[in-house]
């Protein structure tokens, strides 16, 4: 992930003591909310996929595009709360319904010079996925009676791999993986970030829910693979649009993008993976 640096960056380039301040509180808003009222967890998933929205949006409008904030807000709210509330069948329609809705919203829109109503479209169907779809099945985790520890351990398997990442590549990182898309981000880096998802994968699957070593190292996989995906593609996203940050509402981190590139793609995978390895609890 790129992080913007208010003083002294290390050799990954963020100011890693306010990085980790920033990433420790939010971890306990998390944490919080997660283990005493879910639904307010809930209201933070919400409340930053919201925050999401906005930044992808006003860097689109860079190059551009222009879809509607109103409508994907607005089901960046339902689509939540249908996860929530009626499961996996009811987050699908709630996709198919605010894309259906920003598309309307767009067309009735009087049209400016220039404005490209095919591009728009393209791209509001790229935020709604992108963003609130991907980020309801983190709400679906949360859905099941042992749902805190299923969260818990989809989102610290994901901190895994960041932390190891930046370790490893701090340390032994030579050889860049993608240069022309993250430049610091290494082999070694990825090899770190394996090591730390795995170990982290078998513990969770072991000690906190009732999975075997196996498929712990198995969904560790799975959540690193899919987090370097998911850091690669907003890099590359990044460098089409010419920016660094997303934004710049999480000192020592950039914008709550930076911060959710590696958890959205990553949370479908979760979900699935451990669905099918920890039946729910009756």
């Amino acid at each position: 992930m790129s992080a913007g640096a208010v003083s002294s960056p290390g050799r990954a380039g963020r100011n890693l003591p306010v990085a980790i301040a920033v990433g420790l509180s939010l971890g306990a808003l998390i944490v919080g909310t997660l283990y005493t009222v879910r639904a307010a967890f809930v209201g933070v998933v919400v409340a930053a996929i919201g925050v999401g929205v906005w930044e992808l949006v006003q860097a689109l409008r860079r190059v551009g595009a222009h879809p509607p904030l109103i409508p994907l807000l607005t089901g960046t709210v339902i689509m939540s709360a249908l996860a929530y509330t009626d499961g996996a069948e009811a987050l699908v329609v709630g996709l198919l319904l605010t894309v259906l809705a920003a598309v309307g919203w767009r067309l009735a829109e009087p049209r400016q010079p220039g404005a490209d109503r095919l591009r728009d479209v393209a791209a509001t169907a790229f935020v709604a996925v992108y963003l609130p779809f991907l980020a309801g099945f983190c709400v679906l985790l949360a859905v099941p009676a042992d749902g805190p520890r299923r969260v818990t351990a989809f989102i610290t398997t994901v901190v895994c791999s960041d932390v190891g990442g930046y370790a490893a590549g701090v340390l032994f990182g030579e050889h860049p993986m993608a240069p022309s898309v993250s430049p610091k981000k290494t082999w070694e880096g990825l090899a770190g970030s394996a090591l730390a998802c795995a170990l982290a994968g078998m513990a969770f699957l072991t000690l906190v829910l009732p999975g075997t070593w196996w498929q712990g190292v198995l969904y560790g996989l799975a959540v690193v693979a899919c987090a370097t995906i998911g850091d690669l593609g907003e890099s590359m996203i990044k460098r089409d649009i010419g920016i660094k940050d997303m934004g710049s509402v999480l000192p020592g981190h950039g914008g709550l993008m930076d911060r959710l590139d590696s958890l959205l793609p990553t949370a479908p995978v979760a979900w699935l993976l451990l669905t099918a390895f920890v039946p729910w609890p009756h």
